[in-house]
């Protein structure tokens, strides 16, 4: 999550499904560049342009249906390789998971290479790098390996039918 001592300018920020969190999303025209998760000390703020509540109203409609596809125009800014890693994270279905050795295999690269795409992510859920999971257990999410961040990372996954509950 976005520490509280950053004060960073959020185009929106609306509730989430998820225990103290709240997303801040940035957008550069219609493009959603950024999504954050952000704490309560950040007010929520109603979007103001009509492509940014389309967002917006994809996000809703995901959180209480996991099958909803997300479509929507993003900016990605990022190298060459975490553009063709973040591409690759797009097409795994909802409901699946892939293990970073697994996803490296297909690029050609390394699992940590990987991993070091998903941290990079500015777009968490839209870019879904939840999906990607280590051999044994989640792995990490955004570069953490414990803590709120794997209970968010843990409850998308559920909520996309992608772990089995025994």
């Amino acid at each position: 999550m976005v520490p509280e001592t950053v004060k960073k300018q959020y185009d929106a920020v609306i509730p989430s499904p998820f225990l103290d969190a709240r997303l801040g999303l940035v957008f550069s025209g219609n493009a959603l560049v950024e999504l954050d998760f952000v704490g309560e000390e950040f007010r929520l703020l109603a979007p103001t342009h009509r492509a940014h509540k389309k967002v917006i109203q994809q996000l809703e409609k995901y959180f209480k249906h996991s099958a909803t596809q997300l479509d929507m125009d993003i900016t990605l800014q990022g190298s060459p390789f975490q553009k063709r890693v973040w591409q690759a994270l797009c097409k795994i279905p909802v409901g699946k998971t892939l293990t970073y050795g697994a996803l490296a295999k297909r690029l050609g690269t390394s699992a940590r290479a990987i991993g070091n795409a998903c941290r990079t992510n500015k777009i968490p859920i839209v870019i879904p790098c939840h999906r990607i999971v280590a051999k044994t257990g989640l792995g990490g999410y955004m570069g953490h390996r414990k803590g709120s961040e794997l209970d968010i990372k843990q409850w998308l996954l559920q909520h996309e039918h992608a772990l089995d509950d025994s």
